[in-house]
């Protein structure tokens, strides 16, 4: 639909049974989190906050909250969208199909941003900081975060829209050490495109100018977080989606104001000027915790008379941002395997958190006359995708031959793992890369943006069948004893409280016991804190195994060994997914509020029979 604004959105959404009101007033101080985090869980409606406490502005979450009603959202345009997407990364197939694309570029030509009066700044009015929702979502966050902005800035070098960049990067709004209503946060690392544009406007001594839009049609939040292909911009890219060209002016003071918008905070960046940003409760299920970021000085806030305010809860997926990744695959799915040759499918596995697990299927070659069937072509193109964009984030890739399989689907966690680890040679199949950056709000590595990679790849036939139990007589001596099995070929194992100093002599221990024993049905053992709940569930199993250990310290082996800088092992993986010392705190909620919470799902209560 080619919304105008949120409000429309959130009126077509309430015609058609997609949200729910909530007229009492709710505090923003973990309450509106919890509310959303279960509405969420029961695959429930948009939910709009009509009384926030302490603000005169109402608030919308969870619009995003199911794939059903993101594409209900972009019913009108998805199609078209998917198109330009797939184009953009292959323009020769207009060529091969001249009837078919014809209409493509005149629908991109429509998307182009449209610069309206400035005099469109009479529909907006002022407010302070302090004046907006200050929605915190988890017990020991620092303060207050925006988490559906679009943060939109130019290039210093190449003024204009067209050479802007809109991300969404978290926002803290107050605490710490930040001014009130004269200064927020922004967390961003330097290699998205905010920081290329703060870095060229440091290296001429200036001030970044920075516009934050929160609202507006949902197309625009989207916008912001997807991976376009280079040469598309966000804002023609929101237009096409939303059927409806982004308008946008400036203000007296030179920032650029999107007119749609429901908040625009304008404000500058100075280089050099950082202060403690965080904690916050982050995707991967955990805190990232406080570190120093740009800080922005606020110039003004603006607000549409009727602006409602838009955000999301950030927690251990699945959540709201899950949807928005099923949408990204959906419009972008054919895009990332068409850059890199070779590359049939790719995954970001969302219950481990996103970035700390890739799964990927490529093509295998190279080995058609050798007489073992070994993997080459794939670490190729493994090497390939730990070098692109966000996927280098990665610490763990997975990757198998297409040929092995043609069936292989990369969103069955437990198909996948099982088809990996029937064929992985563990003395030859493991590639590590060390000292390398990770995920900024990946706590496993030795610092932050540090820690390692391994590739795993598996090509060839199957070389063992996997247990399907705990293998007879099966056993670990104290304090190894309490074993779980997780799936085929993979145990969870409890282990003592992490201490670095016992590490070689626990390992000792299960190597002493287990390496003279036949275990072939047997691949991974996973060392936990829990192995109950590191069983119960796959999403349990991934989330604690790839969240909590970084491959270079916490991977070792049954008989390992070290040849020619390559290591390996002859008998089980073991990975140590234990929580570590250096490990942020994992997400819990506050018993009281989830209490009151629990009143809402009541016979006559607004939530009763969506939680």
């Amino acid at each position: 639909m080619g919304y105008k604004n949120l409000q429309q959105c959130i009126s077509d959404l309430e015609k058609h049974g997609h949200l729910v009101r909530i007229k009492k007033e709710v505090d923003p101080y973990l309450e509106m989190a919890s509310i959303h985090l279960r509405v969420f869980e029961n695959h429930g409606p948009a939910i709009l906050f009509e009384n926030v406490k302490g603000s005169t502005f109402p608030a919308v979450s969870n619009l995003f909250g199911t794939i059903e009603r993101s594409r209900f959202i972009f019913r009108d345009s998805l199609d078209k969208i998917k198109t330009l997407v797939s184009l953009r990364s292959d323009p020769l197939k207009a060529l091969k199909n001249p009837l078919k694309y014809a209409g493509s570029s005149i629908n991109a030509l429509s998307a182009l941003p449209l610069k309206v009066s400035a005099n469109t700044i009479s529909q907006f009015e002022k407010c302070r900081i302090s004046d907006l929702p200050q929605i915190v979502n988890w017990p020991m966050d620092g303060g207050p975060f925006v988490t559906l902005p679009q943060v939109y800035t130019e290039d210093v070098e190449k003024a204009g829209v067209m050479n802007s960049n809109v991300g969404m990067y978290r926002i803290q709004l107050s605490g710490n050490d930040y001014i009130k209503d004269k200064e927020i946060g922004l967390h961003y690392q330097l290699h998205r495109g905010i920081g290329i544009h703060q870095a060229k406007s440091n290296a001429k001594g200036q001030s970044l100018k920075v516009s934050i839009f929160i609202g507006g049609p949902p197309s625009h939040s989207l916008a912001a977080v997807m991976p376009l292909p280079e040469g598309l911009s966000e804002l023609t890219f929101a237009g096409a989606l939303n059927n409806r060209r982004f308008r946008y002016f400036y203000d007296p003071e030179g920032f650029c104001i999107s007119a749609d918008a429901d908040f625009v905070i304008t404000g500058e960046v100075f280089p050099q000027d950082n202060k403690p940003e965080g904690p916050f409760g982050d995707h991967l299920g955990y805190y990232s915790l406080k570190h120093p970021f740009p800080v922005m000085k606020v110039h003004n806030v603006y607000h549409k008379k009727d602006a409602i305010w838009a955000f999301t809860v950030v927690g251990r997926p699945p959540q709201e941002d899950t949807s928005f990744g099923a949408l990204i695959h959906e419009i972008t799915g054919s895009a990332i395997p068409q850059e890199i040759p070779g590359l049939k499918a790719i995954h970001a596995v969302d219950a481990a958190g996103v970035h700390p697990l890739l799964f990927a299927i490529g093509s295998e070659r190279y080995t058609p006359f050798l007489q073992e069937q070994r993997p080459q072509e794939i670490l190729t193109i493994a090497n390939h995708i730990l070098g692109k964009n966000q996927l280098s984030l990665a610490k763990y890739l997975f990757i198998a031959a297409k040929e092995d399989d043609s069936n292989l689907d990369i969103h069955d966690i437990k198909t996948f793992f099982k088809h990996i680890l029937e064929r992985v040679d563990l003395s030859r199949d493991l590639h590590f890369i060390t000292r390398t950056t990770i995920d900024t709000l990946d706590y496993s590595g030795t610092d932050i943006n540090s820690g390692s990679k391994v590739i795993i790849a598996a090509a060839g036939n199957k070389k063992r069948e996997l247990c399907n139990a705990l293998p007879v007589n099966f056993n670990l001596p104290a304090p190894f004893e309490n074993c779980k099995f997780v799936m085929p070929g993979v145990i969870a194992v409890r282990a003592p409280k992490y201490d670095s100093g016992n590490i070689k002599a626990e390992l000792a221990v299960i190597n002493e016991t287990l390496k003279s024993r036949d275990l072939q049905s047997l691949v991974l053992l996973v060392l936990c804190d829990d192995e109950k709940f590191t069983a119960a569930s796959m999403n349990n199993f991934v989330w604690v195994t790839f969240t909590r250990s970084n491959p270079s310290h916490d991977i070792h082996g049954v008989n390992p060994f070290i040849e020619h800088k390559h290591w390996g092992c002859n008998g089980p993986l073991i990975v140590d997914a234990r929580i570590k010392p250096h490990h942020a705190p994992p997400l819990i909620l506050d018993a009281e509020v989830e209490k009151r919470v629990d009143e809402m799902g009541a016979k006559g209560e607004s939530l009763h029979s969506i939680i």
